[in-house]
């Protein structure tokens, strides 16, 4: 098997907490993992790849592939590369980086008042439980 692709998400964001119910149900070989950035195993990870929590959560997501941490875009480029059609969004890596972290910027800076937050994380369904990380 593969070695599984991991996705720190803020737990607390609608739309990240979105993101990974479209990861799931796009992902049927179960490739992704996923753990909170909040929980302890997600900043296990950041602190080992080196990721700063106050960007990370700035930035949304971190994706965890091949011993190496991609953010902003590239962190969405990888997921969609991985996705069950999906695959022609990796079109989006020739615009120019600058152009496409300065959108995926303006997305997650405004998050919290588009999609709304939660007080926590939530618990994932029982089916989704074994994808994360972290078992609660």
């Amino acid at each position: 098997m593969e070695a599984p692709i991991i996705v720190l998400f803020d737990g607390v964001c609608n739309l990240c907490n979105g993101v990974v119910r479209f990861i799931v149900r796009h992902d049927p070989e179960g490739r992704f993992r996923f753990a909170a950035q909040q929980s302890a195993v997600g900043q296990a990870l950041l602190e080992q790849y080196g990721v700063p929590a106050s960007e990370a959560l700035a930035d949304s997501v971190v994706v965890i592939e091949g011993g190496r941490a991609y953010l902003e875009s590239d962190a969405a480029l990888v997921i969609v590369r991985h996705l069950k059609g999906y695959g022609w969004l990796r079109a989006l890596r020739h615009l120019p980086k600058p152009l496409r972290d300065g959108l995926y910027r303006l997305i997650a800076r405004h998050r919290y008042r588009i999609f709304g937050r939660q007080a926590s994380c939530p618990v994932p369904t029982p089916e989704l439980r074994e994808r994360f990380l972290e078992k609660v």
